[in-house]
């Protein structure tokens, strides 16, 4: 762990580039594969070159670490607590991934200290200085701090599958956020499709009623389908892109890491460069609001 963290403290002095951008994971229900997603993601954007960094946020229910073989010393809770600096929290995968591990214990923003807050600002803004794209693994469903969170938070990619139950969660998340932000840009996936056309039907019915009810476009990153390799990969504590390169799932998230990354590079000739960055005025905003 020593070794480990002086390799990223090193990574993070020799850094200087674009703040990265900060994107959340979601879904309306658990079950959905959104952390074998989100790690999987990760990998895929870490082999095109990108600096990429999880937290881990799905607290008390945590499993970033377990779904890649690993095991953890310290956590998020462990750094805002005052206990270690950023540095001791942060872990790597092999595939060069960092990560931290949300820990139990966090409440609502509104509860936390002054000192705590200013902690958690700090490492945000570290974070978002070294790596291109900070992912925030979210429980399923939404609590008050996960939706302070998420209405600073610049994109969110929301997971479904086919099942009714799943689209209409996925939906009343989106619907719980629009509210609150309704710029908000959403990614749309769907995850173990059966068929092609199921993928499809699951994020078009979610494309339609957004566009229907709350007047929102959203975009649509594809669907990854039913692959019995998953399970085998999280049985062996492995990530799937990396233990069987080959499977059909892993080369159509290699396609919808390749959008995502055509979209992100159409989104930098739109937005200022500094436009990453309200994602930290966005959050220091929320909490003062709830100090008056």
């Amino acid at each position: 762990m020593k070794d480990q963290a002086e390799k990223l403290r090193q990574k993070m002095l020799e850094s200087e580039h674009k703040p990265g951008r900060s994107i959340a994971v979601v879904s309306g229900k658990g079950g959905v594969g959104k952390s074998n997603f989100t790690t999987n993601f990760a990998t895929l954007l870490s082999k095109k070159g990108k600096k990429v960094v999880i937290l881990d946020m799905d607290i008390g229910m945590g499993n970033v670490h377990i779904l890649i073989g690993s095991s953890v010393k310290y956590s998020l809770k462990d750094y805002l607590d005052g206990q270690v600096p950023l540095e001791d929290v942060l872990c790597e995968t092999n595939e060069g991934v960092s990560y931290i591990s949300g820990g139990s214990g966090m409440s609502s923003l509104m509860e936390w200290s002054s000192d705590v807050f200013a902690r958690l600002i700090t490492a945000f803004e570290t974070l978002q200085k070294n790596y291109d794209f900070v992912l925030f693994d979210m429980g399923a469903g939404v609590v008050d701090w996960s939706l302070d969170l998420l209405t600073s938070i610049e994109e969110i990619i929301v997971i479904s599958t086919a099942e009714p139950t799943s689209i209409m969660d996925a939906y009343s998340m989106m619907k719980f956020i629009h509210l609150k932000d309704p710029m908000k840009k959403f990614y749309l996936l769907g995850n173990r499709a059966y068929t092609v056309e199921e993928g499809q039907d699951t994020t078009q019915r979610l494309k339609t009623v957004m566009q229907r009810f709350l007047k929102k476009e959203v975009s649509i990153l594809g669907s990854l389908p039913e692959d019995p390799v998953v399970r085998q990969a999280v049985r062996q504590q492995a990530l799937f892109t990396v233990l069987y390169p080959d499977a059909p799932i892993t080369k159509t998230m290699k396609k919808i890491v390749e959008q995502f990354l055509t979209t992100q590079a159409v989104m930098k000739e739109v937005h200022a460069t500094n436009e990453s960055m309200k994602f930290i005025s966005k959050l220091k905003s929320i909490f003062s609001r709830g100090r008056e």
